[in-house]
Protein backbone atom coordinates (compact mmCIF):
# COMPACT_ATOMS: atom_id res chain seq x y z
CA UNK A 1 0.00 0.00 0.00
CA UNK A 2 0.97 3.63 -0.39
CA UNK A 3 0.30 7.07 1.03
CA UNK A 4 0.53 9.98 -0.15
CA UNK A 5 1.86 13.00 2.32
CA UNK A 6 1.56 16.52 2.40
CA UNK A 7 1.03 19.72 4.15
CA UNK A 8 0.84 23.83 4.09
CA UNK A 9 4.10 24.37 6.57
CA UNK A 10 6.36 23.03 3.58
CA UNK A 11 8.34 20.51 2.30
CA UNK A 12 11.27 21.19 5.35
CA UNK A 13 8.91 20.91 8.36
CA UNK A 14 9.56 19.16 11.13
CA UNK A 15 5.40 18.21 11.29
CA UNK A 16 5.49 16.63 7.55
CA UNK A 17 8.35 14.44 8.64
CA UNK A 18 6.31 13.51 11.79
CA UNK A 19 3.59 12.34 9.68
CA UNK A 20 6.07 10.04 7.78
CA UNK A 21 7.59 8.39 10.30
CA UNK A 22 3.93 7.73 11.78
CA UNK A 23 3.13 5.42 9.16
CA UNK A 24 5.90 4.29 7.11
CA UNK A 25 5.90 0.92 8.80
CA UNK A 26 2.04 0.47 7.31
CA UNK A 27 2.48 1.30 3.40
CA UNK A 28 5.39 3.12 1.20
CA UNK A 29 5.86 6.94 1.60
CA UNK A 30 5.74 9.64 -0.85
CA UNK A 31 5.98 12.82 0.52
CA UNK A 32 4.98 15.80 -2.08
CA UNK A 33 4.61 19.56 -0.13
CA UNK A 34 4.69 23.17 -0.87
CA UNK A 35 8.20 24.75 -1.04
CA UNK A 36 7.47 26.93 1.60
CA UNK A 37 4.95 27.92 4.01
CA UNK A 38 2.03 28.41 2.48
CA UNK A 39 -0.58 28.36 5.99
CA UNK A 40 -4.33 30.19 5.29
CA UNK A 41 -3.98 29.75 1.96
CA UNK A 42 -7.33 27.30 2.08
CA UNK A 43 -7.73 25.60 -1.17
CA UNK A 44 -6.15 27.76 -3.99
CA UNK A 45 -4.91 26.47 -7.17
CA UNK A 46 -1.84 28.03 -8.95
CA UNK A 47 -3.32 29.07 -12.75
CA UNK A 48 -1.28 31.99 -13.85
CA UNK A 49 2.79 30.77 -13.16
CA UNK A 50 4.79 27.97 -13.79
CA UNK A 51 5.51 25.19 -11.10
CA UNK A 52 8.30 23.59 -10.46
CA UNK A 53 9.25 20.27 -8.37
CA UNK A 54 12.42 19.92 -6.61
CA UNK A 55 13.73 17.32 -4.55
CA UNK A 56 14.50 17.34 -1.93
CA UNK A 57 16.29 15.24 1.11
CA UNK A 58 14.37 14.45 4.09
CA UNK A 59 15.93 13.68 7.64
CA UNK A 60 16.05 10.07 7.10
CA UNK A 61 17.94 10.94 4.00
CA UNK A 62 14.86 9.76 1.80
CA UNK A 63 13.65 11.76 -0.74
CA UNK A 64 10.67 14.19 -0.75
CA UNK A 65 9.73 16.47 -3.41
CA UNK A 66 8.88 20.59 -3.15
CA UNK A 67 6.61 22.25 -4.81
CA UNK A 68 6.58 25.99 -6.04
CA UNK A 69 2.82 26.52 -5.17
CA UNK A 70 0.13 26.16 -3.29
CA UNK A 71 -1.12 22.50 -1.08
CA UNK A 72 -3.47 21.85 -3.56
CA UNK A 73 -0.71 22.80 -6.60
CA UNK A 74 1.63 19.76 -4.66
CA UNK A 75 -1.47 17.27 -4.08
CA UNK A 76 -2.64 17.52 -7.67
CA UNK A 77 1.09 17.25 -8.93
CA UNK A 78 1.95 14.20 -6.75
CA UNK A 79 -1.19 12.36 -8.15
CA UNK A 80 -0.59 13.22 -11.46
CA UNK A 81 2.92 13.55 -11.84
CA UNK A 82 4.69 11.78 -9.15
CA UNK A 83 2.55 8.65 -8.17
CA UNK A 84 2.17 6.44 -11.18
CA UNK A 85 -1.70 4.90 -9.44
CA UNK A 86 -3.97 6.94 -6.89
CA UNK A 87 -2.30 6.37 -3.45
CA UNK A 88 -4.40 4.13 -0.79
CA UNK A 89 -4.52 7.04 1.69
CA UNK A 90 -4.05 10.61 2.05
CA UNK A 91 -2.13 12.19 5.24
CA UNK A 92 -2.38 16.45 5.40
CA UNK A 93 0.19 17.62 8.21
CA UNK A 94 1.29 16.95 11.24
CA UNK A 95 0.35 20.92 10.91
CA UNK A 96 2.17 23.16 13.51
CA UNK A 97 -1.62 24.67 15.24
CA UNK A 98 -5.05 23.54 15.21
CA UNK A 99 -7.63 23.64 12.49
CA UNK A 100 -10.72 24.07 13.87
CA UNK A 101 -13.95 25.40 13.84
CA UNK A 102 -16.63 26.30 10.53
CA UNK A 103 -15.67 29.57 9.83
CA UNK A 104 -11.66 28.65 9.63
CA UNK A 105 -11.66 25.42 7.58
CA UNK A 106 -12.02 26.80 4.62
CA UNK A 107 -8.78 29.00 5.01
CA UNK A 108 -6.87 25.79 6.00
CA UNK A 109 -3.98 25.31 3.73
CA UNK A 110 -3.57 21.75 5.93
CA UNK A 111 -7.42 21.37 5.12
CA UNK A 112 -7.25 22.61 1.41
CA UNK A 113 -4.48 20.27 0.21
CA UNK A 114 -6.82 17.25 2.24
CA UNK A 115 -9.89 18.14 -0.08
CA UNK A 116 -7.82 17.76 -3.22
CA UNK A 117 -6.66 14.24 -2.14
CA UNK A 118 -10.70 13.67 -0.65
CA UNK A 119 -12.33 14.79 -4.07
CA UNK A 120 -10.76 11.78 -5.94
CA UNK A 121 -12.08 9.61 -3.41
CA UNK A 122 -9.10 9.06 -2.08
CA UNK A 123 -9.14 8.03 2.03
CA UNK A 124 -7.85 11.19 3.30
CA UNK A 125 -6.58 12.28 6.93
CA UNK A 126 -6.04 15.99 8.10
CA UNK A 127 -4.13 16.06 11.17
CA UNK A 128 -2.84 19.32 13.16
CA UNK A 129 -1.22 19.70 16.84
CA UNK A 130 -1.85 22.75 18.95
CA UNK A 131 0.87 24.74 19.95
CA UNK A 132 1.56 27.00 23.29
CA UNK A 133 3.41 29.45 20.99
CA UNK A 134 1.90 31.46 18.01
CA UNK A 135 4.38 32.83 16.72
CA UNK A 136 6.02 29.45 15.33
CA UNK A 137 2.75 28.54 13.50
CA UNK A 138 3.96 30.38 10.30
CA UNK A 139 7.32 28.94 10.32
CA UNK A 140 9.71 27.58 8.04
CA UNK A 141 11.34 24.42 8.78
CA UNK A 142 11.97 22.82 12.15
CA UNK A 143 9.83 24.73 15.01
CA UNK A 144 11.37 22.55 17.36
CA UNK A 145 7.36 21.11 18.65
CA UNK A 146 7.46 17.48 19.70
CA UNK A 147 5.19 15.63 17.11
CA UNK A 148 5.80 12.09 19.45
CA UNK A 149 2.19 11.90 20.38
CA UNK A 150 0.30 12.85 17.70
CA UNK A 151 2.45 10.64 15.54
CA UNK A 152 0.74 7.90 17.70
CA UNK A 153 -2.63 8.52 17.16
CA UNK A 154 -1.93 9.48 13.47
CA UNK A 155 -0.74 5.86 13.08
CA UNK A 156 -3.94 4.43 15.27
CA UNK A 157 -5.64 6.23 12.92
CA UNK A 158 -3.78 5.00 9.76
CA UNK A 159 -4.34 2.03 10.52
CA UNK A 160 -7.65 1.62 10.96
CA UNK A 161 -8.15 3.84 7.64
CA UNK A 162 -6.32 1.54 6.15
CA UNK A 163 -7.99 -1.56 6.26
CA UNK A 164 -11.54 0.25 6.73
CA UNK A 165 -11.31 2.79 4.13
CA UNK A 166 -13.52 5.86 4.99
CA UNK A 167 -16.16 5.97 7.25
CA UNK A 168 -19.91 6.01 5.54
CA UNK A 169 -20.82 9.72 4.94
CA UNK A 170 -17.50 11.22 5.01
CA UNK A 171 -15.23 12.07 2.83
CA UNK A 172 -11.95 13.20 5.32
CA UNK A 173 -10.93 13.32 8.72
CA UNK A 174 -9.90 16.14 10.57
CA UNK A 175 -7.88 15.37 13.11
CA UNK A 176 -6.60 17.80 16.07
CA UNK A 177 -4.45 16.84 18.93
CA UNK A 178 -4.07 18.59 22.15
CA UNK A 179 -0.34 20.42 23.36
CA UNK A 180 -1.04 18.31 26.73
CA UNK A 181 -3.55 15.34 25.96
CA UNK A 182 -5.09 13.74 29.05
CA UNK A 183 -5.88 10.24 27.28
CA UNK A 184 -4.69 8.43 23.74
CA UNK A 185 -8.91 8.30 22.50
CA UNK A 186 -10.59 9.85 20.04
CA UNK A 187 -13.40 12.43 20.75
CA UNK A 188 -15.57 12.84 17.90
CA UNK A 189 -16.75 15.83 17.93
CA UNK A 190 -19.00 18.32 15.62
CA UNK A 191 -17.34 21.79 14.24
CA UNK A 192 -17.83 24.55 16.55
CA UNK A 193 -18.80 28.65 15.21
CA UNK A 194 -15.10 29.62 14.62
CA UNK A 195 -11.69 29.46 15.99
CA UNK A 196 -10.27 33.54 15.54
CA UNK A 197 -12.30 36.43 15.82
CA UNK A 198 -11.35 39.17 12.86
CA UNK A 199 -8.53 41.86 13.99
CA UNK A 200 -7.81 44.37 11.17
CA UNK A 201 -4.60 46.33 12.02
CA UNK A 202 -4.19 49.48 10.37
CA UNK A 203 -0.58 51.17 9.65
CA UNK A 204 1.05 53.64 7.68
CA UNK A 205 4.02 53.44 5.52
CA UNK A 206 6.72 56.05 5.30
CA UNK A 207 4.60 58.01 2.55
CA UNK A 208 1.72 57.92 5.45
CA UNK A 209 -0.35 55.99 3.19
CA UNK A 210 -2.27 53.35 4.98
CA UNK A 211 -1.74 49.65 5.20
CA UNK A 212 -3.34 46.34 6.88
CA UNK A 213 -2.67 43.33 8.64
CA UNK A 214 -4.96 40.82 8.87
CA UNK A 215 -4.94 39.06 12.30
CA UNK A 216 -6.89 37.15 14.86
CA UNK A 217 -7.54 36.34 18.53
CA UNK A 218 -8.86 32.88 19.56
CA UNK A 219 -12.47 32.80 19.87
CA UNK A 220 -13.28 31.48 23.26
CA UNK A 221 -17.26 30.87 23.37
CA UNK A 222 -17.18 27.06 21.83
CA UNK A 223 -20.11 25.05 22.76
CA UNK A 224 -19.28 21.75 24.86
CA UNK A 225 -19.23 18.67 22.35
CA UNK A 226 -17.64 21.00 19.37
CA UNK A 227 -13.34 20.69 17.94
CA UNK A 228 -12.60 24.06 19.69
CA UNK A 229 -14.20 23.12 23.94
CA UNK A 230 -13.28 19.47 23.45
CA UNK A 231 -9.28 20.35 22.38
CA UNK A 232 -8.47 23.72 24.55
CA UNK A 233 -10.60 23.17 27.13
CA UNK A 234 -10.87 19.29 28.05
CA UNK A 235 -7.70 18.18 25.99
CA UNK A 236 -8.44 15.58 23.70
CA UNK A 237 -7.99 14.63 20.97
CA UNK A 238 -10.45 15.61 18.01
CA UNK A 239 -11.72 13.77 15.65
CA UNK A 240 -14.59 15.22 12.83
CA UNK A 241 -16.03 13.69 9.69
CA UNK A 242 -16.11 16.22 7.13
CA UNK A 243 -17.48 16.42 3.55
CA UNK A 244 -17.30 17.80 0.47
CA UNK A 245 -20.55 18.22 -0.77
CA UNK A 246 -22.23 21.97 0.41
CA UNK A 247 -25.02 21.23 -1.18
CA UNK A 248 -28.00 22.66 1.45
CA UNK A 249 -31.32 21.74 1.74
CA UNK A 250 -33.47 22.04 -1.84
CA UNK A 251 -36.64 21.21 -0.47
CA UNK A 252 -36.36 24.16 1.52
CA UNK A 253 -35.21 26.46 -1.11
CA UNK A 254 -37.83 25.28 -3.68
CA UNK A 255 -40.48 26.33 -0.51
CA UNK A 256 -38.40 29.61 0.03
CA UNK A 257 -39.22 30.56 -3.88
CA UNK A 258 -42.70 28.43 -3.60
CA UNK A 259 -41.72 26.45 -6.91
Amino acid sequence: MKVLISNDDGITASGIFSAKKAVEDLCETVVVAPETQQSGIGHALTLYEPLRVNERILNDGTIGYGVTGTPTDAVTIGLFKILDEKPDLMISGINTGYNIGRSELTTSGTVGAALEAASFNIPTIAISQEVIRDDIKFENGDVGVDFSFAEKMLHKLAKIVLKKGMPEGADLLNVNVPANPVNDKFEVVKLGYRMYEPIIEQRHDPRFRPYYWIGGKPYESDEKGSDGYELRVERKTTITPLKIDLTGDLKKLKEYLEI
